[in-house]
């Protein structure tokens, strides 16, 4: 017969065990059904400032790379997600609750889509309370949807409560214009490492990796330059020059519109300015798309991530960029037109050459 005590222990271990551990099924169950092991580690991650990207519950690239990169900064063996031995204590409840609130809704409106028409705004709104959750929550829109069901997001009005990850919030409404945020002297001997083969923003205090995020660098024509920079600025919310020549081609225009604050502006919440004309890192009005799409050659992050990364770098800063360089532009070579023959002389007649005569 086994002891009392013995049979104790042996839960706690077994309890103690599971708490890291993670059970991925298979096969994964339909999307956007999320897998509670997962999301309590990105969660974990997010909250550690090793970016998992969007938290959805799903295995994938981020989650994976961010889960390394934290192993290696606390000097852990590198292992694939349902290998690690993590203590997420931290992380007791996967879901907490949120209560729509009468003032969430001043974030909130009409959000044209074309340039022409923002311009003409004094704020770029969330388009809807379902876009707001996403983002002060770190989420997939999937995920917020299938863990509330059958609520429908798609109608939330104050005094909703919803579910969401216990995440650190998003609070947009703590932010303020701040043309340039004072520099920390403490910070400046940090460096930003960026890799954009593996679309990878990473944090280094000497030796120490202190963050780690997913980006989206730019490529090809547009690729984000590589080369050692530094930081001149930081903006709070910032305005932005919107200019398709810019965008397309690198080369200013007079054709453009200055698109005002918001969480919906292109360049999001926060621009980190570097010393490479119209290159930094900054916030995005696409955080779902983060990781998975290309920018116009600067380094965009999720408005939660770039929030909390300002509030451990400053202004002269050096900024390491490791990538391939942009591809060249082919040169369009003009299409030779052919001159048009010599006329011919016109035919002189016999009595004109007999006398000379033209």
């Amino acid at each position: 017969m086994k002891h009392p005590f013995a049979s104790a222990l042996l839960l706690l271990v077994l309890a103690g065990a599971s708490a890291s551990a993670i059970v991925i099924p298979d096969p994964l169950p339909p999307a956007p059904e999320p897998i509670e092991d997962i999301l309590r580690l990105q969660i974990f991650l997010d909250t550690q400032l090793f970016g998992p990207g969007k938290l959805d519950g799903r295995p994938g690239e981020f989650t994976t790379k961010a889960l390394k990169r934290y192993q290696r900064a606390q000097g852990f063996p590198e292992t694939e997600l349902e290998a690690h031995t993590l203590d997420l204590a931290s992380v007791p409840e996967t879901y907490t609750t949120y209560t729509i609130r009468p003032e969430d809704l001043t974030f909130v409106g009409d959000l044209p889509r074309q340039p022409s028409a923002q311009s003409r705004k004094k704020y770029l709104p969330y388009d809807s309370l379902l876009e707001f959750l996403t983002e002060r929550f770190h989420s997939a829109p999937e995920l917020l949807e299938f863990i509330n069901r059958p609520l429908k997001l798609s109608a939330l009005k104050p005094g909703d409560v919803v579910k969401v990850p216990t995440v650190q919030p998003f609070l947009i409404e703590q932010l303020t214009e701040v043309p340039k945020l004072p520099e920390v002297p403490e910070y400046q001997t940090r460096i930003i490492k960026i890799d954009t083969r593996e679309k990878l923003l990473g944090l280094w205090e000497g030796e120490k990796l202190l963050a780690s995020l997913p980006i989206t660098p730019g490529s090809g024509h547009l690729a984000t330059p590589p080369g050692t920079w530094r930081i001149v600025g930081i903006t709070q919310l910032p305005t932005f020059r919107w200019d398709k020549s810019v965008l397309e081609y690198g080369v200013r225009s007079g054709n453009f519109y200055e698109l005002p604050i918001g969480p919906n502006n292109p360049v999001g919440v926060m621009w980190i300015g570097l010393n490479r004309a119209g290159i930094g890192i900054h916030g995005t009005n696409q955080p779902q798309t983060i990781g998975r799409s290309a920018s116009h050659g600067c380094m965009r992050t999720a408005n939660w991530d770039v929030v909390r990364l300002v509030k451990l770098i400053s202004q002269g800063m050096t900024v390491t960029i490791e990538g391939p360089p942009p591809d060249p532009r082919p040169v369009i070579a003009k299409k030779a037109i052919p001159l048009p023959p010599p006329p011919e002389p016109p035919k002189r007649g016999f009595f004109k050459w007999l006398f000379g005569k033209k």
